[in-house]
């Protein structure tokens, strides 16, 4: 009796320990989006980390722990799952005494296996997560059926329209653009940051959309074939938006063809009176507007002479830019924006598009395009009146991306240019060679160059010093904090600081 009185003790100390060991792993299953083979990816490359004894929940993470309703249903599964298997090791443990009556035996394996139940939190964490996912499955399902429902009657009742966007990247952009564009003439409903997946907007739909909204929004977010048109059923899009396609995500789609069709499923799912718009400007955006029958509007800033919207006469400096949008049918307007960067007019020619065919005038889409705000760590200009500059283009790269915020930090012409930057990730098999041909990139453009995570920044060293660059002026730092540690250090008025891109905690090399 004593035996078990002490298993059963012990057992307690060890559960209570294993609850808040689990918290740290349960932040990257979060981050992974509560996907088990992500998870398992990120543990592949942080074997060290994971195996460590002493890894906890740190309250400096970037992005941490949020103890959302699935969170919370998950730990409670998986603490349920700890206790079948404390209960299991006790149980083994009596078998031994009963079998051989060897009580130090017992005693040794029943603290190796409390042990290991302690140390593979992590893993024992996918088994939970498992065992969850029918009941998700079920509540999901619940919460998406409702919002699609809603959309449906909103449609029917008052004449609600929804405009879908997607593309590999600039959707999140066009989608708060398109916002305060619409917002001159529309009553509007916009989803909040990255909302994009199916729970995201059936929340959204669910609790904040009001039967007055003429027009929801909605950004459509996919990491393989069918996942956009799942979020296309649930929002019923009547005008579809394809920003720009490029090689993001390509260890989850393999080819770019992938991810032409996947992102053309908006267009398949928009009705036969529907409008398709495209950013004819892409080659790849081109091809899909090119096969599409249904009606549609190309915009861009090239051959403008073949395009339904278009820019011309752009004056583009380190404060925003000038340009006259022009409107087949409608005709030409001045326009003016506090947006960095030529690829932003591009951003906005998609949201004038929208406005376009939800029947918006010349002078409304001009005065909504005056008043649109830069997007938060997406080539925001932050000065904080220091004299140092700072742009921040935090949320996420691409090569297209990176390209054209190294354009944009060169326009400050007579200051002096810093980047930080871990690199671009989740390219799939062109990772390597992308983040070396931007590692020369970099090199035409800045005169400080920080990189955060020397493993992972190498291809990009190699690039700045295969293209000659003063080896000098380039650090490899572990994080982040210490990047800003350093930038205290070198930094005087008359510099601007870039930073591009700002991994989540599940990529930190520290």
């Amino acid at each position: 009796m004593f035996f078990y009185i002490f298993a059963l003790i012990l057992g307690y100390l060890i559960f209570t320990f294993c609850s808040k060991r689990v918290e740290y792993p349960l932040n990257m299953l979060q981050l992974s989006e509560y996907k088990n083979d992500k998870y398992k990816e990120w543990i592949q490359k942080n074997k060290s980390k994971v195996k460590s004894l002493n890894y906890y929940q740190k309250e400096e993470e970037k992005t941490p722990l949020v103890w959302t309703d699935r969170v919370k249903r998950l730990k409670k599964k998986h603490d349920s799952v700890n206790i079948v298997l404390f209960l299991l090791v006790v149980f083994a443990s009596g078998r031994i005494i009963y079998l051989s009556g060897n009580r130090i035996l017992a005693f040794l394996a029943l603290i190796l296996m409390y042990f290991l139940i302690y140390y593979f939190q992590y893993l024992i964490l996918i088994l939970s997560n498992k065992f969850a996912l029918p009941e998700e499955v079920k509540i999901n399902q619940g919460f998406y059926s409702q919002a699609q429902a809603k959309i449906r009657d909103n449609k029917e009742k008052f004449g609600l329209k929804v405009l879908g966007i997607t593309g590999s990247f600039g959707k999140t952009s066009v989608k708060f653009i398109s916002n305060t564009i619409l917002k001159e003439s529309l009553r509007v409903k916009n989803t909040p940051s990255s909302y994009n997946t199916p729970m995201g907007l059936s929340k959204v739909i669910n609790n904040d959309l009001e039967d007055d909204v003429e027009v929801f929004i909605a950004e459509l977010g996919a990491y393989k074939p069918g996942e956009i048109k799942e979020v296309a059923d649930l929002v019923q899009p009547d005008i579809g938006i394809i920003t720009a396609i490029g090689p993001t995500h390509m260890q989850m789609y393999k080819t770019i063809e992938n991810i032409m069709k996947t992102k053309y499923e908006l267009i398949e799912s928009l009705p036969k009176d529907g409008r398709a718009i495209f950013n004819y400007d892409n080659d790849y955006v081109k091809k899909l507007s090119d096969k599409t029958d249904l009606k549609k509007i190309n915009y861009g800033l090239e051959d403008i002479e073949k395009l339904d919207v278009y820019a011309k006469d752009l004056e583009v400096n380190e404060r925003g830019s000038k340009f006259t949008l022009g409107i087949k049918d409608l005709g030409e307007v001045h326009c003016k924006t506090v947006l960095l960067g030529r690829h932003n007019i591009s951003n906005l020619l998609a949201g004038a598009s929208a406005a376009y065919a939800l029947g918006m005038g010349l002078e409304e889409i001009a005065r909504g395009i005056s008043k649109v705000e830069a997007v938060e760590h997406r080539l925001n200009l932050i000065d904080p009146g220091t004299g140092v500059l700072v742009i921040d283009d935090a949320f996420n790269s691409n090569p297209v991306g990176f390209k054209a915020a190294l354009s944009v930090i060169d326009e400050f012409k007579d200051y002096r240019k810093f980047i930080v930057t871990p690199g671009m990730v989740e390219l799939g098999d062109m990772e390597e060679e992308e983040n070396y041909k931007i590692g020369k990139e970099i090199a035409k453009t800045c005169d400080k160059v920080l990189l955060v995570g020397s493993h992972r920044t190498e291809p990009i060293y190699k690039g700045l010093k295969d293209a000659g660059y003063n080896m000098d002026n380039v650090y490899q730092l572990k994080n982040l904090k210490e990047a800003t540690e350093l930038l205290g250090q070198l930094n005087r008025p008359g510099d601007v600081v870039l930073f591009e891109n700002d991994l989540p905690d599940s990529y930190s090399e520290d």
